[in-house]
């Protein structure tokens, strides 16, 4: 009966487990791993953050995370949103954050385009700071990156010229510096690039003219160092707002006629000289500040034919000739509309025509000759110091009629809605804080109306429900506004959760239609007071979807079958589990050993690291066990190796590795930081390569592309690391299993030789001084890669490993796997080069590439894979012939140097999705992949 009682909970305990498991880990693994990587790098000092310390993202709705509503195709939920807006968080951007760039390879609804680019990083309204980590280039589905009003240094990676589909990149007032790179031309989707109050330098990309969709340039407040505009940019097709207000520009203004819809033209405090270009701007230009610079000559008289014209400052600056009274005589002005005309401080000596203004025409003419002569009357107001209207509207409907004072009760935060149909209706209002941050005016009044229906529309909400409490003008210049939202009159007098948490969406999910007039807004705060004070938005969940559900209740069947079975399995297996665990720790301790410069770690750190081993920090498995990603209580970051139970070279792995690697140190090689050989585990640690392996970057599902420049920089790149290896390290080394899965990629895609599992120490001189030409050894490594002669002999020479690289060199070529439905890669490029046929086999992705470069890349290939040892290069001629071959490449094609990013090259590539295979399931049985299956989302030039 005890044993019947004791199988029942064990029954029990494990359909609970299962279920638990089906619930709980429904966030797409690398989605949790890069979120606990963003929280190590933060300072939360106001724990805003804390419930990330539990739970799963999307199910316990973590602060600032949000998940599609539907289960992706690899049955997880994922992130589509990072919105961590003005939670006083410090630290710094992680570079996992490129990590999330999984998520574009998702369909959660098929067919619905509207899920393509909705992946959101919002950090603005913090305290971060250091620079914009490269990593964050992969991210090639982002839609807005914000980081605005931070403290963010360093220069703007060239990685991020491959966030393809980012719509909104808002960089302003934080501390950025260096040039603004030119590559940011391809961003062909790209609306509004704010990057104003930064510390920006060099020149103006001229090639930021050929944006088919920039609508606004705001580069207020940097250094240019007196360059000039370029003339460029009068070819922007789309441009509604060009604001380059103190940023040390010289020169003279383009002509900016072309430009078909601008409304908005700041230029001012720089040191622009020469006339204003006299050719007419838009019929929609409402701002024209041009102000504090030296240009001369005259108004144009096209400034007297622009209809929605606002203001004109052409202040401080030498300016001649006269004032034509055109300016304000030929406007046809609305009651709501003004316009501001401020001249002072030039040399005009005269105005021709009527001086006699509209109401709502403001002139300055102050500190002008014109101010001292006596011949024209009435001039003093002009001259005159005023501070003008700032065109502030105080409220926008404030016709409450005579209602009861006592019926509405204030102290629950109600109050009579101002503009309601029904008189004295008394409802809760929502209270928003909300900004303009780049309008594309300079006076609001008149687009007043018109902005209370676009607000409302974009609301589905009534005219009347709207409220502007109060409008002001802020530096930069931004607009900021209260407003109040209130219930329509059939939901009695507040609104319900639903529609408060409705509302709340669609202000944070940036879905309001976009208009050139009213520009990008922000969401400064969303106050719930009285009837609305205990709706608590980090608790409301959108449920369990039926996937899931159907997932648990198959879960909870499947378990229930299979429980019994497992049962008795534990129970027999139990005793021999525990005599192979005692065999393992005794194994364990008669290895232990220390090794100077190799930490010896404790399994419970590692265990900390890796969140007790979950599955959510896996991020690789081969023969020799998985791979974890860890987080140290350093915040470093590393590769976690953990052999498995019965691994058959484990043992023999364990060894070699610690006492290869302790040794060998080249950046071209992967590094190993430690070991773990307690409580019965044989665990290595290594560095963290973030960017996966290159077969994962060859994949033919791999559809972010390697121009030929970088190919070559890869195959340099693993060529120095086998010839440290085989010429510097002591005593040498042959690797025996190099492939494209063991070249991992940095956050740069610098190559590094992984994967010593199989290595062997070269031969050492004999007895009698001799040294031997190989090793003897029985045949290991990965078909395909093979040394043929090596397969025969048994015979392991450095040229072994030259073959294994010669063919990693063919992949790169070709983009094939070296034995792919029985073809092999070697037979296939010499038949096709024999043949002529050479370049109908390089791989399409691989964009345009010089032919002769192409032709000596094959030719060491080939001759690396030739059948007889001797007749093949050594790895320090493949080195030199790879540096040989970068320097003839062109100029406009040579993208690497120490000292420069990655991505100063050209490519024809496209930038499109990447899909990588499961982090789950090695490609290779034999060796590990050390970071197999994180792969980025890079589009390279």
């Amino acid at each position: 009966m005890l044993r019947l009682r004791v199988c029942a909970f064990v029954y029990a305990a494990l359909c609970c487990y299962f279920v638990h498991l089906a619930v709980a880990q429904v966030t797409g693994p690398k989605e949790v791993s890069a979120l606990r990587a963003v929280k190590s790098n933060l300072v939360d000092s106001v724990k805003h953050l804390r419930n990330w310390n539990k739970g799963d993202p999307c199910m316990s709705n973590w602060t600032g995370v949000l998940c599609f509503d539907t289960v992706g195709t690899d049955g997880y939920l994922h992130v589509r949103e990072l919105q961590l807006l003005n939670l006083n968080l410090s630290g710094n951007l992680a570079p996992e954050l490129g990590q999330l760039s999984q998520l574009q390879i998702l369909n959660h609804t098929k067919g619905d385009r509207k899920y393509l680019s909705l992946i959101l990083l919002l950090l603005n309204g913090n305290k971060l700071s250091g620079s914009l980590p490269d990593e964050l280039g992969y991210l090639s589905n982002l839609n807005r990156f914000q980081i605005d009003q931070n403290n963010i240094s360093g220069t703007i990676p060239k990685s991020f010229a491959n966030l393809s589909r980012v719509r909104h990149l808002h960089f302003n007032n934080n501390s950025i510096s260096g040039q603004i790179p030119s590559e940011f031309s391809k961003l062909s989707n790209l609306l509004h690039l704010l990057a104003d109050n930064n510390n920006l330098s060099g020149n103006l990309p001229p090639e930021l003219s050929v944006l088919p969709k920039l609508r606004i340039l705001q580069l207020d407040n940097n250094n240019f160092n007196g360059s000039e505009i370029p003339v460029t940019y009068g070819n922007f097709s789309k441009l509604a707002k060009l604001s380059l207000r103190n940023c040390n520009l010289q020169g003279a203004i383009p002509d900016l006629s072309k430009i078909p819809n601008l409304y908005y033209l700041d230029l001012s405090r720089n040191h622009l000289n020469g006339s204003i270009p006299s050719n007419k701007l838009s019929d929609n230009i409402t701002t024209i500040d041009l102000s504090d610079n030296q240009l001369n000559g005259s108004i144009p008289g096209s400034f007297s034919k622009l209809p929605s014209l606002q203001t004109l400052s052409l202040e401080n600056n030498s300016l001649t000739g006269s004032v034509p009274a055109t300016l304000w005589q030929k406007m046809s002005f609305n009651t709501s509309a003004r316009l501001m005309l401020d001249l002072r401080n030039n040399s005009f000596s005269s105005i021709v025509g009527d001086l006699s203004l509209p109401a709502n025409v403001t002139l300055r003419l102050g500190g002008n000759p014109i101010c001292t002569s006596a011949n024209i009357p009435n001039i003093g107001p002009f001259c005159e110091s005023e501070a003008g209207d700032d065109g502030t509207p105080t409220d926008s409907k404030n016709s409450i009629k005579s209602c009861p004072i006592q019926a509405c009760p204030v102290d629950n935060f109600y109050e009579y809605v101002p503009a309601s149909p029904e008189p004295c209706f008394c409802a809760a209002p929502l209270r928003i804080g909300y900004r303009l941050k780049s309008p594309s005016f300079s006076y609001f009044p008149p687009y007043l109306l018109p902005f209370e229906e676009y607000l409302t529309d974009s609301l589905n909400l009534e005219l009347y429900q709207l409220s502007i409490h109060s409008v002001a003008w802020e530096k930069g210049p931004r607009l900021r506004m209260y407003l109040k939202l209130f219930p329509t009159l059939n939901q009695s007098s507040k609104f319900n959760a639903s529609e408060v948490q409705r509302i709340r969406g669609r202000f944070t999910s940036w879905n309001f239609p976009r208009t050139d007039l009213f520009g990008p807004y922000e969401l400064l705060n969303f106050t719930l007071l009285g009837p609305y004070s205990n709706i608590n938005f980090e608790t409301q969940r959108t449920g369990i979807s039926a996937g899931i559900l159907v997932a648990i209740v198959l879960g909870a069947i499947a378990c229930a079958v299979a429980t019994t079975a497992i049962v008795t399995l534990l129970m027999t297996r139990r005793h021999a589990r525990h005599l192979h665990s005692l065999s393992r720790k005794r194994l364990s301790t008669k290895i232990s050993m220390k090794i100077d410069g190799v930490k010896a770690f404790k399994f419970k750190e590692l265990a900390l690291a890796t969140d007790n081993f979950s599955s959510s920090t896996q991020v690789g498995q081969g023969g020799y066990g998985k791979v974890y990603r860890g987080i140290l209580s350093d915040n470093t970051i590393v590769a976690i190796k953990r052999a498995e139970e019965g691994s058959l070279q484990g043992q023999k792995e364990f060894l070699t590795e610690i006492k290869l690697l302790s040794r060998l140190h080249h950046r071209n090689l992967v590094s190993l930081l430690g070991y773990c050989d307690e409580e019965g585990e044989q665990m290595l640690v290594y560095e963290f390569v973030p960017n996966g392996t290159l077969r994962d970057w060859l994949s033919v599902k791999a559809r972010e592309n390697l121009n030929f420049c970088r190919r070559v920089r890869i195959a340099l790149d693993s060529a120095k690391g086998i010839l440290y290896l085989h010429t510097e390290a002591h005593p040498p080394v042959f690797h025996r299993d190099i492939k494209a899965s063991n070249i991992l990629l940095d956050s740069k895609l610098y190559a590094k030789v992984a994967d010593f599992g199989l290595s062997r120490l070269a031969p050492v001189l004999d007895d009698e001084g001799i040294m031997p030409t190989h090793v003897s050894t029985i045949v290991k490594g990965t078909p395909g890669y093979l040394d043929p002669e090596y397969f025969l002999t048994h015979k392991l020479t450095d040229k072994s490993d030259v073959y294994s690289l010669g063919v990693v060199l063919l992949e790169l070529l070709t983009g094939m796997q070296p034995i792919s439905h029985g073809k092999n890669i070697v037979r296939e490029v010499n038949v096709a080069r024999e043949s002529g046929m050479m370049f109908s086999i390089i791989d399409n992705r691989m964009g345009s590439y010089p032919s002769e470069c192409v032709e000596k890349f094959v030719a060491l290939a080939l001759s690396c894979c030739n059948d007889k040892p001797e007749h093949r290069p050594s790895m320090l001629d493949v080195v030199r012939e790879l540096e040989n071959m970068l320097k003839i490449l062109p100029e406009s094609d040579a993208m690497y140097s120490e000292s420069t990013s990655i991505f100063s090259g050209q490519s024809a590539s496209t930038s499109t999705s990447f899909a990588t295979r499961d982090p789950y399931m090695s490609a290779n049985v034999s060796g590990s992949d050390l970071i197999s299956g994180v792969t980025p989302t890079i589009t390279p030039r």
